[in-house]
């Protein structure tokens, strides 16, 4: 009794202090969470942020943003991990009683047990960013095993409906075009055919698990899947769950190139999906793309190929290419089929290489020119790919804001030459993921970009330096470059610089992990 007696002010204050310092913790825990989730709940991908985002991650206060693109998602999976975080912070702080009793047995200093409390509760609250990398490598297991339930049962489910009701699969990867194709492919598709397609960006094996466990039907006579990989081998995992039929490699090129390092590994990865396709099965290449063309001539499999050149060489093609500000115009060409003139709303002509990726599949799976002649006029502009938004201002507005590469950015840039007598405004934060050539790559849009603009919006003054090396390079008028730190700050000067008329490009969006704020 006179050992509990002697203990019980340092109990007292110790729980007080602990459950301040533990509410706080948990509070201030929500925010590393959020980065995690946008991380993908990959702990390396964490740690490589947590490394390129010191200032952002060693704030006393995080201060909730009011603008965030992409809030905290509560999934069950982000729920069972703040539970377990809760847990390893009871378990931290008792560590902290544990360490101030000690302290005091040695010492008999009530203040020196107090402040030995202090101290490292304040670390706990302080560093909860590192001690979530604990927490989520203990949940690991667990939602792997949780995850593998799921994949397995799709993976039955797929399996059932091409044995029973005749499914065909419509996979489709590449570095950049996919979610474009696969939302062409579906409306094409559909004008022959029962589809079933997969919402938004969905091309991880937990996203297709999801869609095929809770709403792929029996009555489909399609399902299309878009596979997405970061690493090598992941494109393999996707294809054993969704047992494609029909491969689309869209276009290879310097994307994630911070965790493949080279083009040859992203070449590797992407055909994993005509290496996972049967031995009857199909494969569809762009025959434009420098690096997909060696894939498409080492295939022994039945091979379709598709572009907009070297005619002799493909199987499908567009050729009297007219394009303008409206959309474009095209003859296309199916080798056995014949001919019919196409118009589409899309812009670029990159677009019209995702039609051909498109109209070849709908081809190979029996639509007739005439019914992928409708579908290609009913395409839709898929959302933040070079899609027109309407502007309360009477300026034309070009929202080209998901993941920029640098295919894509001179595509963007390239439909931006197309409107003549317009003012013509970016407002961009740059490309990421290129790895080491991600300066380089930057720089050298600046210089393409000088070509084009008459007003360059960069957000982001640390993240678009090359950009803006790249426009001083070409003696870019500096007075209309603007370099800001949000995109909020950027809309506020594109309100001050625009004028009715002017054509503005939004070009690349990136999600709150790289707010420089």
């Amino acid at each position: 009794m006179e050992y509990f007696l002697q203990r019980l002010p340092i109990f007292l204050i110790d729980f007080v202090i602990i459950c301040v310092a533990l509410y706080y913790s948990l509070i201030r825990s929500n925010f590393p969470i959020h980065m995690l989730q946008l991380e993908g709940y990959d702990n390396d991908e964490y740690k490589t942020f947590l490394k390129n985002n010191k200032e952002k991650m060693n704030k006393l206060v995080y201060k909730l943003d009011k603008n965030q693109k992409t809030p905290i998602v509560w999934t069950d999976r982000a729920k069972r991990l703040l539970k377990k975080h809760k847990l390893v912070n009871y378990i931290a702080f008792v560590l902290v009683v544990v360490f101030s009793l000690g302290f005091f047995d040695g010492s008999g200093s009530y203040v020196l047990s107090i402040l030995v409390t202090i101290i490292l509760s304040f670390l706990i609250y302080y560093y909860q960013y590192r001690l979530l990398i604990l927490t989520n490598k203990w949940a690991k297991p667990t939602e792997d095993k949780i995850n593998m339930g799921f994949y397995k049962s799709a993976q039955a489910k797929i399996k059932k409906f091409k044995e029973e009701d005749g499914l065909k699969v419509l996979g489709i990867t590449g570095s950049f075009g996919k979610t474009s194709v696969k939302f062409i492919s579906d409306t094409i598709l559909s004008e022959g055919l029962r589809v079933k397609n997969t919402p938004s960006s969905f091309n991880t094996p937990m996203g297709l698990s999801k869609i095929i466990n809770n709403e792929l039907e029996s009555d489909r006579e399609v399902f299309i899947a878009e596979l997405g990989a970061k690493v090598p081998g992941e494109i393999h995992e996707v294809a054993e769950l969704v047992q494609p039929d029909i491969g689309i490699i869209t276009a290879i090129g310097p994307t994630h190139m911070h965790l493949f390092k080279t083009i040859e590994n992203i070449q590797k990865t992407k055909y994993e999906l005509i290496e996972d396709l049967p031995e009857d099965g199909i494969a569809i290449f762009n025959y434009d793309n420098d690096y997909v063309k060696p894939l498409a001539d080492k295939t022994k499999k039945k091979t379709y190929r598709y572009g907009t050149k070297d005619f002799d060489k493909l199987d499908v093609y567009a050729d009297d290419i007219k394009v303008n500000e409206r959309g474009s115009e095209f003859v296309l060409h199916i080798k056995g089929a014949g001919e019919i003139k196409c118009s589409t709303r899309l812009l670029g002509v990159h677009n019209i290489s995702n039609l051909l990726a498109s109209a070849t599949a709908a081809h190979v799976l029996g639509l007739s020119l005439e019914e992928i002649q409708r579908g290609i006029s009913k395409v839709e502009p898929v959302e933040h790919r070079l899609s027109l938004i309407p502007s309360s201002n009477d300026t034309i507005v070009i929202d080209d804001a998901f993941n920029s590469n640098p295919v894509g950015f001179r595509a963007a840039l390239d439909v931006l030459r197309e409107f003549k007598d317009h003012r013509k405004i970016i407002i961009t934060p740059g490309m990421v993921e290129l790895g080491d050539m991600e300066e380089e790559e930057n720089r050298k849009i600046g210089q393409v970009m000088a070509d084009v603009l008459d007003f360059a919006i960069l957000v982001g003054k640390k993240r678009t330096l090359p950009i803006y090396e790249g426009l001083k390079d070409k003696n870019f008028d500096e007075e209309k470059i603007y370099r800001v730190s949000s995109l909020d700050e950027a809309t506020q000067v594109l309100a001050k610089i625009s004028m009715a008329g002017d054509v503005v490009l939004f070009e690349n969006d990136l999600p709150d992990n790289y707010n420089e704020e």
